[in-house]
């Protein structure tokens, strides 16, 4: 396919997705916006795992109004929590500033928290479970507070700060309520793996959420290089075609002119040549404009699939063009550049078939791709479009030349199929033609 197979003049070529199902709102997303997604969820999660792992367990400890007080003390940390995380996922993205007062009360409900399940634990009601209770709710909000806390900053001696101030934090507050050592000790080491195991995770989700949107930003702008790579080789043609003969008219009609003023008849003769030039010249352009335009159909398929591959699509090519009269294969071969090309930069695929095979007389062109997007998104391979160099419209009008016909449409649930037809009989020069594989 080349670098002439990622040229196309505008109006981007997608499919449609059935947006009824309940699942057509995930289907719309890109693959960044999927990932995000999986992650701000994680981070909620996260809020419901504190609840349920660190508040609900006391009712069977406690009696029931302290373990409702408990509860809620948690519940709102977790909120807090959730709140916080999503909002500094927003500031990792770039979408807001950084959420310095929710990091600060989520800081300080934390020691609050942690302080009061502390006291409940020396001052509250007694009972065999009140010490589990209030321990448990007591290294609960440290671990997620500070695991969440990470999120708030980027480098790495920082988070490791708020991981240690969390656990100086623990052993500062145990000692006034009058904690043993050796319980100081292992609440010390429990946040310690608590907050710095999921400080850790937090940040690897960013992270791996930044390179997914790196990944994407660089599809595309390898792209819009091969795009913009195509336009300078065909500037640097038309320089080498016009570039000299301009030079030599440039020149002769100068030369022209001087002889025309002083009378000499040998003016007339640089003129010709001037007119000469000129139409040798126009010939030469039109030559490098129909060879731009034309696509030759076996490299276009050998293109396809080397480009989707190193895009990360499993792409498969069947069929083999040998033989093909060359309007066919002009034709067709815009069709694979066209189709390709809008997987590459606007779907979400990860799987392109492409196949070509001989049926009763005429030679049929067959892309197909999953991973398509609903209404306003991206993802089939080809959409309808106007215009005489894009879309459906201008695909078929390059196939009527041929007497070809164009199909295309969802299939499944993510699906999209492209079908292009050509009948061989009424083509000149296709007898003798050899036989298409399937």
């Amino acid at each position: 396919m080349g670098t002439a197979a990622l040229t196309y003049g505008g109006q981007d070529m997608r499919g449609t997705a059935d947006t009824g199902r309940p699942a057509g709102w995930w289907r719309r997303k890109s693959t960044p916006e999927k990932v995000e997604t999986y992650t701000r969820w994680s981070f909620h999660l996260f809020g419901v795992i504190e609840v349920a792992a660190i508040g609900l367990p006391v009712f069977g400890q406690v009696r029931a109004g302290v373990a409702g007080w408990l509860t809620a003390m948690v519940t709102v940390h977790a909120v807090t929590g959730c709140v916080t995380a999503s909002r500094t996922l927003d500031w990792t993205r770039g979408r807001r500033g950084r959420p310095v007062r929710l990091l600060w009360a989520l800081a300080i409900l934390t020691y609050v928290f942690a302080s009061v399940a502390l006291g409940l634990k020396k001052y509250g009601p007694g009972g065999p479970g009140m010490e589990t209770a209030a321990g448990t709710v007591f290294a609960g909000v440290l671990t997620f507070g500070a695991g969440t806390l990470a999120l708030g900053v980027r480098r790495r001696r920082r988070v490791f700060a708020a991981v240690l101030g969390s656990v100086f934090g623990a052993s500062a507050t145990s000692f006034p309520f009058g904690a043993p050592l050796a319980e100081v000790v292992v609440m010390t080491f429990v946040v310690v793996i608590g907050a710095g195991s999921l400080a850790t995770t937090c940040l690897f989700s960013v992270w791996l959420l930044d390179c997914v949107y790196e990944l994407d930003a660089a599809r595309e702008t390898r792209a819009r290089l091969a795009v913009a790579e195509e336009r300078l080789r065909f500037g640097r043609d038309l320089h080498d075609v016009l570039g000299r003969n301009l030079s030599v008219i440039s020149l002769k009609s100068e030369l022209a002119v001087q002889l025309s003023r002083r009378g000499r008849p040998e003016a007339v003769e640089q003129m010709i040549e001037v007119q000469r030039i000129a139409q040798e010249s126009q010939r030469e352009v039109r030559e490098v404009v129909r060879g731009y335009r034309e696509a030759d159909l076996g490299v276009e398929l050998l293109g396809a699939q080397g480009v989707l591959t190193a895009a990360g699509i499993d792409c498969e090519v069947t069929g083999d063009a040998d033989g093909l009269p060359p309007e066919v294969q002009s034709a067709l071969g815009w069709v694979v550049r066209e189709a390709t090309t809008n997987v590459l930069r606007h779907g979400d695929a990860g799987r392109c078939a492409v196949g070509l095979r001989a049926r009763e007389g005429s030679v049929v062109l067959t892309v197909e791709n999953d991973g398509v997007a609903g209404p306003g998104g991206s993802g089939g391979a080809v959409r309808s479009g106007e215009g005489g160099g894009s879309g459906l419209a201008g695909l078929r009008e390059r196939l009527a030349a041929v007497d070809g016909s164009l199909e295309a449409g969802p299939v499944g649930p993510d699906g999209f199929r492209l079908v292009a037809e050509v009948p061989l009989a009424r083509v000149t020069g296709a007898a003798g033609v050899s036989e298409v594989a399937s």
